[in-house]
């Protein structure tokens, strides 16, 4: 029944679908898989872009105008924030990769690539914010 409904519902209902059923979805039939498809690169964008955004709201307290106590407070907010950010981007992205939705090799290059930094436990996209790196700023 499912692969009878038109573009539009499968447009809606794959949009609703969480993270962790997306691909799931994708195994009704070519036209599910496309939409999935879709939707995964959507998230993924949007992760990256809000990622992005997190950074640049951490930028004012780079500047060394914040008591040590209130950066701390701050720096671990913004690092588990953009960690969890990460680990869902991720999950997307490997999951895609695992599913044959990734063509372009340089997708697959840098999917891969992340998905080893972060099991060996680095920082992919090269975001740790350390505290060394503040107290030597200038």
């Amino acid at each position: 029944m499912l692969d009878r409904l038109p573009v539009e519902i499968v447009e809606r209902i794959v949009a609703k679908i969480p993270d962790t059923d997306l691909i799931a979805a994708s195994k009704v039939d070519s036209v599910w898989w496309q939409e999935v498809r879709q939707e995964a690169y959507k998230r993924w964008k949007n992760y990256a872009t809000t990622i992005g955004h997190v950074q640049a709201l951490r930028k004012p307290f780079e500047k060394g105008n914040i008591d040590w106590i209130s950066f701390e407070d701050v720096n671990d907010f913004y690092k588990r924030w953009i960690d969890r950010l990460t680990e869902d981007q991720l999950y997307i992205m490997e999951k895609m990769l695992r599913n044959g939705m990734v063509v372009d090799p340089q997708e697959r290059e840098t999917i891969e690539h992340a998905l080893s930094e972060q099991r060996w436990g680095g920082d992919p996209w090269g975001l740790n914010w350390e505290w060394n790196e503040w107290t030597q700023q200038e």
